[in-house]
């Protein structure tokens, strides 16, 4: 924003709250906080300060705390004010419409913590755990932004930096001295070193998988023939009547989803059409969506019923699942002709449930967490995630070094193996923002909301 400007916006929700908080940023600050309290003298950085809030032409509007932030200390790195008034949406209102009548414009989306990564406060993968931390709904996706927040993420692209600088100061030095009394050029060192980077780097990029995870929910479908109880497992599971439950086979005629915890992982659930032959046109349509839902799925809980025969199911459907991403549940045991039904899919794990008496739901989910929680590649021991952005620019990098690893292999010129890496170097810096792309961080920063 340009240098004169100062930004407003509320950074709490909308609506009746206790407090609500109004933040600025900008030169203006300073002589906005004494303004607005009507004070003779300008207030101390980071002292807060309880007063009556004064508009421009002097009538009292509300009681409120004031804290100013000194430029160069604060969150966006120029002066900062909050006002924390009651939580009540007129009274903001006055006060924003009083703070734009002094010259503040209001804040455009993200524009705070684009104001923090252009001062340097912080790099462009910290400014997206901003809003990642915001948007998280589970504890595994709240501590992967936490330390993506505290720089897990740059510390990391900075360490694969100074490697491959290393490299390439190695091969430079023959490049600008060749005929000075340097060693034979041993390009095994460089080529190992090349290949130890690109194998870390596409680690890195595997880890966007179970970010996309965290941050999406792991999709499970319930999958199984019409009335082994997949309704109800879902009401059961979610703890409110979400699925509709009846006897009459294929009442669930499309999926249905709801949003549930299992441990600390967020989980996306589906209710599905019943699997069978179908007796009209529109049954037939959920079971092709149950279908087409398998394509994309994490997770499966295949339903039987435990009193009755194994089920018959698409192929289609078994192709997707596997020992690791799913589990059968045999439902119904609390009927007199239950049997187990372990010699179906003998491999997968088999959780034994009745919904009906509510047995073995507990055991069901410490199950289902602990087969996510082996299927799932997790973050290697620095705990580093990336996100779709990050991957794409590392993605750039590791074909960078793939062809100058080409090249060292194929002894071509040193130049032209330098040329090669450089580009990784720059292709990494994009990670942490080092590049300027107005048009993309345009882009990024219109996903945050308002305030922050």
């Amino acid at each position: 924003m340009p240098a004169s400007d100062t930004i407003v916006a509320l950074s709490t929700p909308a609506g009746e709250s206790a407090i609500a908080v109004i933040r600025l940023s900008g030169c203006a600050c300073p002589e906005l906080g004494q303004s607005i309290l009507g004070r003779q003298s300008g207030l101390k950085a980071r002292h807060a300060y309880f007063g009556i809030y004064l508009d421009i032409k002097g009538k009292r509007i509300d009681d409120c705390v004031v804290t100013l932030y000194e430029a160069g200390k604060s969150f966006t790195g120029e002066a900062m004010l909050e006002i924390a008034p009651h939580g009540n949406p007129l009274i903001v209102q006055k006060i924003m419409e009083d703070l734009m009548a002094r010259g503040c414009r209001p804040a455009e989306p993200g524009e705070f913590t684009r104001t923090a990564f252009m001062n340097g406060k912080m790099d462009l993968s910290q400014a997206e755990a901003v809003s990642d931390l915001i948007r998280a709904r589970s504890d595994k996706s709240i501590e992967v932004a936490q330390r993506q927040l505290h720089g897990s993420v740059g510390r990391k692209m900075s360490e694969l930096t100074d490697r491959l600088l290393s490299v390439m100061a190695h091969l430079e030095a023959y490049i600008d001295f060749p005929e000075e009394d340097l060693p034979d050029e041993n390009q095994s060192g460089p080529a190992m070193d090349l290949r130890k980077l690109i194998n870390e780097i596409n680690e890195l990029i595997e880890t966007q998988h179970y970010s996309a995870l965290l941050h999406e929910g792991i999709k499970t479908l319930i999958v199984g023939e019409p009335n082994v109880g997949k309704s109800s497992l879902i009401n059961a599971l979610t703890g409110s009547d979400r699925s509709i439950v009846s006897d009459i086979p294929g009442t669930t005629r499309d999926y249905v989803s709801a949003f549930l915890m299992i441990g600390p992982w967020r989980i996306e659930i589906l209710d599905t059409a019943g699997l069978h032959e179908a007796v009209d046109v529109i049954e037939q349509l959920g079971i092709n969506h149950t279908i087409e839902q398998a394509e994309t799925a994490d997770f499966f809980l295949l339903m039987l019923d435990s009193s009755g025969d194994s089920p018959t199911l698409p192929a289609e459907l078994l192709a997707r699942t596997t020992a690791e991403n799913t589990i059968v549940v045999e439902n119904k045991i609390d009927l007199t002709g239950s049997v187990s039904h372990d010699a179906f899919m003998p491999d997968f794990k088999h959780a034994r449930v009745s919904l009906l008496e509510r047995e073995g739901i507990s055991e069901l989910r410490q199950q289902w967490q602990a087969s996510i929680e082996a299927g799932l590649k997790q973050p290697n021991a620095d705990g580093v995630v990336v996100n779709a952005r990050h991957a794409a620019a590392l993605g750039d990098a590791r074909d960078a070094l793939e062809l100058a690893a080409d090249k060292l292999k194929n002894l071509e010129l040193s130049e032209l193996v330098a040329a090669d890496l450089r580009d990784a170097v720059e292709f990494i810096g994009r990670v942490v923002g080092k590049v300027d792309n107005e048009r993309m961080l345009d882009s990024l920063f219109k996903q945050f909301c308002i305030g922050k």
